[in-house]
C-alpha cells in the first residue's frame, strides 16, 4: 500500500455514479417486474400482490436517492447549512430495517451541508460493519465551533475491513478501488477537506467511527 492515493476527479465521479446505479437498480428492477405482471395478469389476488410489489419497490428506490443526493450530491439545497433533524428523518428512512435500530442523539441545529454529508457517510460505513444487524447509534455534540461526530455500531460479529479503514486514509492504490468501497474513500475524502480527523476503534461486536477536529 502507498499514502495519500487518490482517484482522478474523473474515476471518483464514475464510481460513485456507479455505486448509485447499484443501489437503485434493484428496485427500479422489481418495479419492472411488477408492471409486467400488471400488464399479462388478470387474477385479482396476482395483480394485488405485483401492485404492492410496485408500491414498496418505487418506495425503497426513493429513500435509497434521497439518502444518495444527501451523502454524495449537492442535497438540493441552495444553503450552506443542512438541518441535523432532516437528516435524521432521511437516515431512518434508509435504514429500516427489522435488523437494525437506528438511535440518533444529535441537537436540533443546523449544520455545514459537507459535515452533514459526512455523517451520511459515517452511517453508511456503519451500516457495513453490522451485516447481521444491530444497533447504530448516532451522536454529536452542541458545539458547532468543535464538531465531534460519533457512530457506534453495535452487533454480532461487527467489524470494519482492514481495506475500509485503509481507504479511509488513502491508503490504497487508485487502481484497488471500486464501486462496491468508493463511498468509503470518499468519506475520508471529505473529512480532510472539512478538517476533520475521520478514525475508527474496533472492539469486540462495536465499531466505533469518530469526525473531530486535529488534537
Amino acid at each position: 500500500m502507498t499514502s495519500n492515493t487518490t482517484l482522478s476527479d474523473l474515476d471518483l465521479a464514475a464510481l460513485l455514479a456507479s455505486r448509485v446505479c447499484h443501489d437503485v437498480i434493484g428496485p427500479v428492477g422489481a418495479i419492472i417486474n411488477g408492471l409486467e405482471v400488471l400488464d399479462e395478469e388478470d387474477d385479482e389476488e396476482m395483480r394485488d400482490i405485483a401492485m404492492d410489489l410496485v408500491r414498496k419497490s418505487a418506495e425503497s428506490a426513493s429513500v435509497k436517492l434521497k439518502f444518495a443526493r444527501l451523502a454524495f450530491g449537492a442535497s438540493g439545497t441552495a444553503g450552506s447549512e443542512i438541518d441535523l433533524a432532516a437528516a435524521e428523518e432521511i437516515s431512518r428512512e434508509f435504514a429500516t430495517s427489522p435488523r437494525v435500530t437506528l438511535e440518533w442523539e444529535c441537537p436540533f441545529q443546523t449544520r455545514p451541508k459537507d459535515q452533514v454529508k459526512l455523517l451520511m457517510n459515517m452511517i453508511l460505513i456503519g451500516l457495513s460493519t453490522i451485516p447481521r444487524g444491530g444497533v447504530i447509534k448516532v451522536m454529536t455534540t452542541e458545539d458547532r465551533d468543535n464538531p465531534h461526530y460519533e457512530i457506534r455500531c453495535s452487533g454480532k460479529g461487527a467489524k470494519l475491513s482492514e481495506k475500509s479503514s485503509a481507504l479511509i486514509k488513502a491508503e490504497v492504490e487508485g487502481a484497488e478501488i471500486d464501486a462496491r468501497d468508493v463511498q468509503v474513500y470518499y468519506a475520508g475524502l471529505i473529512a480532510r477537506m472539512v478538517g476533520l480527523d475521520l478514525s475508527t476503534q474496533d472492539f469486540e461486536d462495536q465499531v466505533i467511527l469518530t469526525a473531530s477536529g486535529p488534537a
